[in-house]
């Protein structure tokens, strides 16, 4: 008899798995507490797919001889509680698919600049010419290409909601681009339960495999201090030389991995900002593991376009620059964001807090920030910190409004930056529907 195999959630990641799932010969059902959007219960249909929505049916969810979960359901959901007392596997999708493919992976997590690092390293690996598929926290889902079976590698981000639901899930090379505080309240407000979710993502690893990180990283070198894996280190550092790794010395990027010395001028790279010459460095250990050619990872890193909603220029309107950094739902990337800034800067802040700290950007935006707009339901939190720094602090509850707001408060020569340090659930449908509002709010000033 044909195993049950229930998913939580009919988005990207559940249908993918239910498509995998089928073509394995499970019995597939999936669940959705919410809706599942038109295009998705079209596929399902098409597949010929059982479905539901607005429920979770327990005695259609809790006959599963194995479930997968959604990333956006936490563990504390009372579904997955009961299936838990009831001794039933809850996996990610990363898990469920990682198991039918004899193909290895490349794994990046970390709170900041893993989607940067992984298309990055993707096109370095594809201009190659590797035969590699993209996916994770990004595109078509992993079951989904799973299933379709047409690459012969993956590069795949991870987010710490992934990682949690892995369990034999072992990449060939794992990278930690950095760790600070982020979704905390998806682990009880206690950052050392987020920053062990991230170093699942080497728990599997064997003496074959490889860790890339970054050494700069406190948290990350404490963590492996107290820790002992598997995996062969290979630290990428903007300070110090390291014997087997990525380094940076009179602003060139040098790496002595495999014993094939790399070198390349920081300033040949495509993309601007101390956080994405760390990007590139871990791109760059990946291609030099892969073996492969140093005139291919030169070519790319310096023609790599860069990502939608990533300090994406959009326009320049009357000598003002309009950057859409709506990827930044943490303080951590708007750090990011703000250190990049060279000119006067009106930023647009705000959208669901995760438990922010805005202290540590409170040097830059003495230095940097000439106005704030709030754009979210609650603002207080942010008026509260720099309202006694900033000379204008606005809110708006609407992108239009923000938009049209900067676009007078700025003058020739400024930067409107939205870099809002917060989720977007508040008003917006995800961070991409922010910052496609963002671009075509200012396409028509």
């Amino acid at each position: 008899m044909a195993k049950r195999l229930v998913i939580l959630g009919g988005g990207e990641s559940g249908v993918g798995a239910a498509i995998l799932g089928k073509k394995k010969g499970y019995e597939v059902f999936v669940s959705d507490f919410g809706k599942i959007k038109e295009n998705y219960k079209e596929v399902l249909a098409l597949n010929k797919l059982d479905w539901e929505e607005g429920k979770h049916t327990e005695e259609l969810v809790l006959n599963a001889d194995l479930v997968m979960k959604s990333p956006g359901i936490p563990d504390k959901s009372p579904i997955v509680v009961l299936l838990r007392e009831k001794g039933i596997s809850v996996i990610s999708e990363i898990e469920f698919a990682s198991h039918f493919i004899a193909v290895d992976t490349v794994g990046i997590t970390g709170s900041n600049g893993k989607t940067t690092t992984t298309m990055l390293t993707h096109h370095l690996l594809k201009q190659a010419n590797l035969n590699i598929g993209v996916a994770g926290n990004i595109g078509k889902s992993f079951a989904w290409q799973v299933a379709d079976d047409k690459y012969d590698n993956y590069v795949l981000e991870l987010s710490s909601f992934q990682l949690d639901g892995i369990v034999d899930y072992r990449p060939h090379i794992a990278i930690i681009t950095n760790i600070s505080p982020d979704h905390l309240d998806r682990y009880d407000y206690r950052y050392e339960l987020y920053i062990a979710a991230k170093f699942r993502i080497t728990m599997n690893q064997t003496e074959d495999d490889y860790l890339v990180y970054d050494s700069d990283d406190p948290v990350i070198s404490k963590w492996l201090e107290e820790n002992t894996i598997k995996a062969k280190k290979i630290p990428f550092s903007l300070s110090g030389e390291t014997t087997e790794g990525v380094y940076i010395k009179d602003n060139t990027i040098l790496s002595n991995i495999n014993k094939e010395g790399f070198t390349m001028p920081t300033k040949e790279l495509s993309l601007d900002g101390k956080h994405n010459v760390k990007n590139a460095m871990a791109a760059t250990a990946v291609a030099q593991l892969m073996r492969i050619r140093k005139q291919t990872i030169r070519e790319s890193l310096s023609d790599f376009q860069g990502v939608e909603h990533r300090l994406e220029k959009v326009l320049k309107i009357q000598n003002v620059q309009y950057v859409n950094d709506s990827k930044a739902t943490n303080t951590n990337a708007t750090f990011f964001a703000l250190d990049s800034m060279v000119a006067p800067t009106v930023w647009i802040v705000g959208g669901v807090d995760k438990g922010n700290d805005y202290d540590e950007l409170m040097q830059l935006v003495r230095e940097k920030v000439k106005a704030i707009i709030c754009l979210g339901v609650d603002n207080q939190k942010i008026i509260n910190a720099f309202g006694n720094v900033v000379d204008v602090v606005a809110e708006t509850t609407s992108m239009g409004e923000a938009v049209k707001m900067a676009q007078r408060l700025s003058e020739k020569g400024d930067t409107v930056l939205l870099s809002p340090a917060c989720a977007s659930f508040d008003l917006f449908e995800s961070y991409e529907d922010r910052g496609r509002q963002f671009k075509a709010v200012v396409q028509n000033l």
